[in-house]
């Protein structure tokens, strides 16, 4: 029989605000309920990046309130490397699982990251890829880093996908990373569909300031056709305006068509989603909030346990979403079509 021996008080902080609870003292052994789980598993893993950089001895004021604002004084070597294993287990088996059906749609992207090698501080890519299958779901794919986003990068990366069952794709969405549209053709044999936002970007820098608005209005007219077909008519109309006084602009709009409007040649109900890498504004915005706390990172397992606990957490959260991302009716009559194929390479 288990004897209480009065109660300590203890509040339990939700996203929906404090609650007060009472906790009951045993005499032989202790109780605490398996719901008061003191942080969420990202919240664990900053902890943990923060704990490591510490030890390491390249913490900052900023990162030492935020040990303090924790509840930590200090913290020995033993207890980062258990708290370090229970993450590091977790994240490495979501990230490694295997990738069953097919995955029509593919977004990857990039972001920033600074890390600490060999006693110099380094810019790396944090490459993430989001797809979509044929039940119309989302999930989070793969999570890789590296010192530069060239050729041999992106082939390495999509084999990895590939090797843990990758499969159907149709079209990859990115921007125009240096040496992806090469690997995409060589490792998943898909359309690659240039990030519309990026380019726009790059389009309107050769606009001039007095010129942005009316040259944006100009491109937008090529993206509200109907048709695949109409757009590239349109497209060209555009740039042929366009080319007497702004002959770089209309050289880009030659060089990026088919790249910018792959697009228009899958189904209209997910061209929205489809023309850009905006799918994954929100994932990103939320990897930067919580990197930025870290600054500089120790080291890229670092990098690894925090990033993959974030978007181990983003993968949960929409495996529970009533709502599918595309609808079945949608996704289910993607046609394995020629017009669908990976436009020629330029020489």
């Amino acid at each position: 029989m288990v004897q209480r021996n009065g109660y300590r008080d203890r509040v339990w902080e939700t996203r929906a605000g404090s609650v007060e609870l009472r906790i009951p003292k045993l005499r032989k052994g202790s109780y605490f309920p398996g719901f008061l789980e003191p942080r969420r598993m990202a919240e664990k893993a900053l902890t943990a990046v923060i704990q490591e950089a510490y030890i390491q001895g390249v913490s900052t004021r900023s990162v030492d309130d935020l040990v303090k604002a924790l509840g930590m004084s200090g913290i020995s070597k033993s207890q980062v490397s258990r708290l370090c294993a229970e993450i590091d287990e977790r994240v490495t088996a979501f990230l490694e699982r295997p990738l069953e059906g097919d995955w029509p749609y593919l977004w990857i992207d990039a972001t920033y990251l600074k890390v600490r090698q060999n006693g110099r501080i380094v810019s790396v890519a944090v490459i993430v890829a989001v797809g979509v299958n044929t039940d119309g779901r989302r999930e989070v794919l793969g999570l890789d880093i590296g010192p530069s986003e060239a050729e041999p990068f992106w082939t390495a990366f999509l084999r990895k996908l590939a090797r843990r069952g990758l499969r159907g794709v149709k079209l990859v969405i990115s921007d125009a990373h240096e040496g992806l549209k090469a690997a995409i053709a060589k490792i998943l044999s898909a359309t690659w569909q240039r990030c519309r936002v990026h380019f726009m970007r790059n389009a309107l820098a050769h606009a001039g300031k007095s010129g942005r608005r009316v040259v944006s209005a100009f491109v937008a007219t090529a993206f509200a056709q109907n048709d695949a077909e109409s757009a590239k008519q349109q497209w060209r109309r555009v740039a042929d305006q366009l080319r007497p006084k702004l002959p770089k602009l209309a050289a880009l709009m030659d060089e990026a068509e088919p790249d910018v409007l792959a697009y228009m040649t899958f189904p209209s109900q997910h061209r929205a989603k489809l023309h850009s890498t905006n799918p994954l504004e929100r994932l990103n915005g939320e990897i930067k909030r919580r990197t930025e706390v870290v600054g500089i990172f120790p080291n890229e397992a670092a990098i690894t346990r925090l990033v993959g606990a974030i978007l181990l957490e983003q993968n949960d959260e929409w495996a529970v979403q009533r709502s599918r991302y595309m609808t079945l009716e949608t996704v289910a009559p993607i046609p394995d079509d020629p017009i669908i194929g990976l436009p020629p390479m330029a020489d």
